[in-house]
């Protein structure tokens, strides 16, 4: 067990403790010698200039933490003062209460007046000159920092005491104090007791605070009100200005050790000052001066570090300039200049022990008491200091009394923190020389680091990952380099680590996945050396490795072709896979730069080694595949013309020859898009590849041409053997690979494909093998010569026969939907889809619209949506026999397969629907399926329903309340048109069930869907009532019961909308028929959904209240079981106008004004079950139309332009 630092003591022990005193007085930018022994007060604050005086003054509030439990600092927090610019304290006094009083009147006054800012100098040759600090010289971000240090230098070797002052004033203003500081001479530790002396007291009755500390030869007491105390000072203020700050700050500690190291560095008081004055506010309880001494104090170190290295390396080579001295002969020898180099190698060696002696009290005065703050900013600064000091001097510091400092600071509990920890190891880690150096410390702190990748932090449990990565980089190198010197064999750094990979790969591609990608993109940013050595992977592959190394399996060498392809892929896109990294970003002119080095490394090194691997794998399909993807990042004009032309014949046989072996589709798509990446998108590639591709092509299309002429009989038949069948098969899966990828118009292929595809059509007796190939090549012969008419000016001759290819090929697609193999209708569906997607008025210019446009007519529109209700929602048989584990697995395997398939025809079939190439009302079929099959396609159906009622919300509403209706119908009939209800009944609940879903796609914005909405209910109020005026009050309408359905829309109509859809639905409510209790029900809880709101019931209900009494009312009480039945003459009073329909729209006022408010006359009515049981009573004789238009008129709400307006 490491142990714990000990606590030393504050200051350093001093020479010239014993001095005579001085007394040194700064006020009015003067200084001056007095003859009494204690001082007069320098008020060291000055204020900033005017425009930065409201950034940089802000009143603080004290802070009083409790004390801390591993260092016994109380926390408190900086106090704010005012800037001081009047004259000084001369009483050196300030206990007293007088002085107190006069400091406490000075602070007042600067705080209400802050813009008085700095006083000006002594008058000079008739200008004034303005004052300048050097914190206001930080604060302004002075890019001459050498030069304002060198200013500071010179004004040292002219008054040191007065130029210290100044430094003292400085470090004092950056912790965010402008308050006083007054300075008395230390005259000797025998008359007074300093450690007396080193306190920080509170006056209650001044409300000020005081610090008093040493910063040899003086004994400081600073001085600043409680009261304008705040959390905030330079170090953490936000913003990029305070940031720039702290940049300055470091800068300046680091320059003053630079400047100073050839003059007043090593005089005994300079630094014995600056360590006294940090030392003793790193003790501060107020954290604005711990936080800004110990940053200084370790910048100041850093420096330290960074000059006694260069010191060492001056006297290094001095020492072997003085053993080449030394070495001459006797009468070559000079022995002046032994002595001169004798006597700098001893002030390099003083030099380098006062250094060491600096380094030791800052280290000992400050880092030991502040590595374990309680602020975690202050702690964050030791540690990552520290870890500078290791990588730069690490014979001094790299040792195990200074790396245990880290190792525990790996269990602070703050994340940022265990960060720089870990950051810092890396530094140390990164660098083979200090890493082998680590030994003792890994084996101690191992397991925590380790533990470290479960952080709860992200960014500490990433940086862990990388630090046992650098760690086990060069574990594993020591390792290697060890065994091949023991085997006098030629050392690979990547050999190992590359099989490790791979082996890892493997055990996890059973248990996890099988995506290289992903694993590539993980060690990209740390194994770049290893990735990127695509001259040792190939070099595996074609057994050009060492002999001494054991050879891969085909396993093996499956896994390093795809790391191949991963590591190329990500090499010349330079952005991570899918799922990773996000958007795209823009790189930067390093990265930009190391992408062109890359995709230049690619291609001179495949270029020359990938004809090889595709002759030694040519017969495997997956590793040819995959190298054959390879080619698509090469980039032909970074290569040099000299190579490229030497091994690009060699490349292009070899595919050729994989084009001739193989008939697997993957392998020949990969061909085609190398020769389309070799050539360009506009053809600017290589010639030859051009000529390679052409000739090629000309031999597929030739042979094509002769065995069909060999086939076709002179009666116009076709008679084939099976190997000549099997012959234009392998031909034309070649000839379709590539005309998906190029343009091969100028053989004129469509015709003779059509010719082959229309024979099927009539005689039925060519095989799916042949006729699949075919149906692809056409289509896509159709597809480059529509993008040539779209991209260049064609004929009037041209486009005509482009239309009518078009029209052939619709026709022929049409034709195969009812083809005897399932698969060749299923990719008729798909390309007739796509095609009408593509002819359709989308993207088209006006003048190829008249000419190609193609929609499609009513009868194929019925055609397709049959197709999709017989492939896609038909329900399967099932078979009933005992099944083995391999055949469940693969039966899984074939309906995932047929899911799969089934969800790419629903989506090309919605996709007409969503573009309007087909009646938006073929939805309401596809929507009938929504609960039945929503685990299957319910995310495509919801889509679908989205994207219609984004082109049209009315049609797209009328389009559910269709559907609802023709199942409702569809019920209905299996019911034998019976209009009573049963509770149990599934399909009528499944019905209301697909209602509901149907109304929660409105979501919460009622106002966005109120045309919608009241389309539905107005559709669905003259569905329920349909045929009502041809009964004659015999019986009840068919559909009444659909006012259930319709129920489930009632929650998404605004209030006002309930009252007018209740209005219109009053219309309907007068026959005598209807008030039959089946029929009471539904309408009863149509009307409950309609009267939710209190408000508007009670409206309605005053309403009716005001019509005359006279009447007799039709009642229904559903406790009791009876109705009253009204006379023929009083329903012969009613106007026959009141039982038509009308628009639900024409009830509203065009304008749209505030809805008029009836609290004079809203009545209470119950809620819940009780509503169920409530009378409504509808005079005799009156018009209803009277009533609805009164209620009309009130609510005066348009519902259908309502979004309009909005």
């Amino acid at each position: 067990m490491i142990a714990e630092p000990n606590s030393v003591a504050n200051l350093p022990n001093h020479k010239n403790a014993g001095q005579h005193p001085t007394e040194i007085n700064t006020c009015n930018g003067t200084s001056s010698l007095a003859s009494s022994p204690t001082v007069c007060v320098s008020k060291i604050c000055s204020g900033q200039s005017p425009n930065l005086t409201d950034q940089i003054l802000g009143e603080r509030k004290q802070e009083t933490a409790g004390g801390e439990e591993e260092n016994g600092i109380h926390e408190e927090v900086v106090s704010e003062s005012t800037v001081q610019n009047g004259s000084c304290l001369r009483n050196g006094n300030v206990k007293t209460f007088r002085g107190k009083r006069k400091i406490r009147e000075q602070c007042e006054n600067r705080r209400r007046h802050p813009s008085d800012g700095r006083r000006p100098n002594q008058p000079q040759n008739g200008e004034v000159v303005e004052a300048v600090t050097l914190f206001e010289v930080v604060i302004m971000g002075k890019s001459a920092m050498q030069s304002v240090v060198d200013d500071w230098i010179e004004a040292y070797k002219s008054d040191r005491d007065v130029a210290l002052l100044d430094l003292i004033n400085f470090f004092i203003q950056c912790s965010g104090c402008q308050g006083m500081v007054t300075a008395e001479m230390f005259q000797s530790s025998q008359n007074c007791d300093v450690m007396q002396k080193m306190t920080e007291t509170f006056d209650e009755a001044t409300g000020l605070q005081y610090k008093k500390f040493m910063a040899y030869p003086w004994i400081l007491t600073v001085t600043w009100p409680v009261d304008m105390d705040d959390k905030d000072y330079p170090l953490v203020k936000a913003g990029p200005y305070w940031k720039k700050f702290r940049t300055n700050f470091c800068d300046f500690t680091s320059v003053l050790v630079q400047q100073c190291q050839f003059s007043i560095l090593y005089d005994n008081y300079l630094m014995d000052t600056i360590i006294s004055l940090l030392s003793g506010l790193a003790e501060s309880m107020v954290r604005a001066f711990r936080h800004t001494s110990t940053l200084a104090a370790m910048k100041l170190l850093t420096a330290l570090v960074n000059l006694i290295v260069s010191i060492d390396v001056s006297k290094h080579n001095l020492e072997r300039l003085y053993e080449v001295e030394k070495s001459r002969p006797t009468g070559k020898r000079t022995n002046t200049r032994l002595d001169q180099l004798e006597k700098k190698k001893k002030e390099y060696e003083q030099k380098h022990l006062d250094i060491e002696n600096m380094m030791n009290a800052i280290f000992k005065g400050t880092f030991l008491q502040r590595y374990r703050d309680i602020i975690p900013e202050i702690r964050a600064i030791c540690i990552e200091e520290i870890a500078c000091w290791m990588t730069t001097y690490p014979d001094r510091f790299l040792t195990d009394s200074y790396l245990k400092y880290i190792g525990w600071m790996l269990y602070d509990k703050q994340p940022d923190v265990r960060l720089k920890c870990l950051q810092g190891l890396q530094g140390i880690f990164g660098q083979k020389a200090l890493g082998c150096k680590m030994d003792l410390f890994t084996c101690r702190f191992k397991d925590r680091l380790v533990s470290m990748t479960l952080d709860r932090d992200h960014e500490v449990a990433v940086q862990a990952m990388k630090l046992l990565m650098l760690m086990s980089h060069l574990i594993i190198q020591e390792i290697e380099i060890e065994a091949f010197s023991k085997s006098n064999a030629k050392w690979e750094p990547n050999s190992s680590q590359l099989r490790a990979l791979i082996d890892f790969f493997l055990e996890s591609e059973v248990k996890l996945h099988s995506h290289v990608t992903y694993l590539v993109d993980s060690l990209w940013d740390w194994a770049p050396s290893l990735l990127k050595d695509w001259e040792y992977m190939t070099a595996l592959l074609l057994g050009n490795a060492d002999s001494h190394e054991q050879a891969l399996t085909d396993a093996h060498e499956r896994v390093l072709i795809e790391i191949i392809l991963a590591t190329v892929r990500e090499a010349a896109e330079f952005h991570p896979p899918v799922g990773r990294g996000g958007t795209r970003r823009i790189l930067s002119s390093r990265e930009k730069k190391i992408q062109v080095e890359d995709c230049t490394r690619i291609t001179e090194h495949f270029i020359v080694v990938l004809p090889q691997l595709l002759a030694k794998y040519s017969v495997d399909t997956e590793k040819v595949t995959n190298l054959l993807h390879i080619p698509q990042y090469f980039d032909l004009e970074l290569c040099s013309a000299e190579l490229l032309d030497k091994h690009l014949d060699t490349f292009l046989s070899e595919i050729k020859a994989v084009v001739n072996k193989h008939s697997y589709t993957d392998v020949l798509n990969a061909c085609a898009r190398v020769y389309a990446t070799l050539c360009g998108e506009d053809g600017s590639g290589h010639k030859k590849v051009g000529l390679a591709r052409d000739e090629l092509v000309d031999e597929l299309v030739h042979t094509l041409n002769q065995c069909l002429d060999t086939f076709w009989d002179e009666g116009g038949g076709f008679r084939a053997e099976k190997e000549g069948i099997h012959h234009i098969c392998l031909t034309l899966r070649r000839i379709t690979a590539f005309h998906h990828a190029h343009d091969l118009t100028r053989w004129n292929l469509y015709d003779t494909l059509a010719k082959l595809l229309g024979f099927e059509v009539e005689q039925n007796a060519l095989p799916v093998q042949v006729l699949w190939p075919a149906f692809q090549c056409a289509y896509s012969a159709l597809l480059w010569q529509l993008s040539s008419a779209l991209e260049t000016t064609s004929s009037k001759e041209s486009i005509l026969a482009l239309r009518t290819h078009l029209k052939q090929y619709c026709h022929i697609c049409t034709c195969y939907l009812s083809h005897r193999s399932r698969k060749l209708r299923e990719k008729a569906f798909m390309i007739l889809c796509d095609l009408l997607m593509i002819v359709s008025h989308q993207g088209l210019s006006d003048g190829l619209i008249e000419c190609v446009e193609y929609l499609p007519s009513s009868s194929l529109q019925s055609k397709l949506l049959f197709f999709v209700e017989d492939h896609v929602f038909a329900e399967e048989p099932k078979e009933f026999r005992v099944l083995t584990g391999e055949e469940v697995k693969k039966m899984e395997e074939q309906k995932l397969d047929a899911l799969q398939q089934k969800r790419c025809l629903l989506a090309a079939y919605c996709k007409l629907i969503v573009h309007n190439v087909v009646e938006m009302t073929a939805a309401a079929e596809i929507y009938k399926h929504y609960m039945r099959t929503y685990n299957d396609f319910g995310d495509i159906i919801k889509e679908t329903l989205s994207r219609t009622r984004q082109n049209d919300k009315i049609q797209s509403a009328k389009t559910l309340i269709l559907c609802l209706q023709q199942l409702f119908q569809k019920h209905a009939r299996s019911q034998d048109n019976s209009n009573s209800i049963n509770s149990i009944d599934s399909s009528f609940n499944n019905i209301k069930e697909l209602a509901r879903r149907f109304a929660l796609t409105f979501g919460w914005d009622q106002v966005k869907s109120r045309e919608s909405v009241a389309m539905i209910h107005k559709d669905g109020i003259e569905f329920a009532f349909q045929g009502i005026g041809a009964l004659e009050g015999k019986s009840l309408p068919p559909n009444l019961n659909f006012l259930l359905i319709l129920s489930e829309f009632s929650n998404k109509l605004l209030k006002p909308d309930k009252r007018l859809v209740y209005s219109y639905l009053l219309r309907y409510t007068s026959e005598p028929a209807l008030c039959k209790e089946e029929f009471v029900y539904s309408l009863e809880w149509y009307r409950t959904s309609l009267l939710a709101s209190d408000e508007d019931e009670s409206s309605i209900i005053s309403s009716i209240s005001e019509w005359p009494s006279d009447r007799t009312p039709c009642k229904k009480n559903l406790s009791e079981g009876s109705c009253a039945k009204t006379s023929h003459t009083e329903m012969a009073n009613t106007p026959s106008h009141a039982h038509c329909p009308s628009d639900l729209p024409s009830l509203a006022q065009n304008s749209r004004k505030r809805l008029k408010s009836h609290d004079s006359c809203h009545q209470e009515y119950p809620s819940g079950p009780e509503r169920l049981k409530r009378k409504y009573s509808i005079p005799d004789g009156v018009m209803v139309e009277n009533t609805v238009e009164v209620l009309a008129e009130e609510a005066d709400i348009d519902v259908v332009g309502a979004d309009q307006e909005t």
